[in-house]
């Protein structure tokens, strides 16, 4: 499929910055939907949300609400099967080459 000498590296770490592309993505979507657009065209983040996401920003994953941390496995359960579909793939080329 691909060679051993770096070409598999570099097809992993473009799907995987594919899958980080589209995941940013959403989240700009869903940024811009909370934000006022100004006449100018920049958009302005209202204070109730720089406040909730500068406080999540400083936050260790384990400290934060259960609603939090849902929220965040939520975002991960959609994208975890493009994940392992490539994790998968990288384990079937190990086990070849080790063949």
């Amino acid at each position: 499929m691909y060679e051993r000498d770096g070409n598999i590296l570099k097809c992993v770490i473009e799907t995987l910055a594919g899958i980080e592309h589209e995941r940013w993505a959403k989240w700009q979507c869903y940024l811009h939907s909370k934000c006022i657009r100004n006449a100018d065209g920049s958009l302005t983040i209202p204070a109730e949300f720089v406040l909730r996401w500068e406080k999540q920003l400083v936050t260790p994953y384990g400290d934060l609400s259960e609603i939090e941390k849902q929220s965040d496995r939520e975002l991960i359960s959609s994208d975890r099967l493009r994940y392992l579909g490539v994790m998968d793939a990288l384990e079937s080329l190990q086990r070849n080459a080790e063949l």
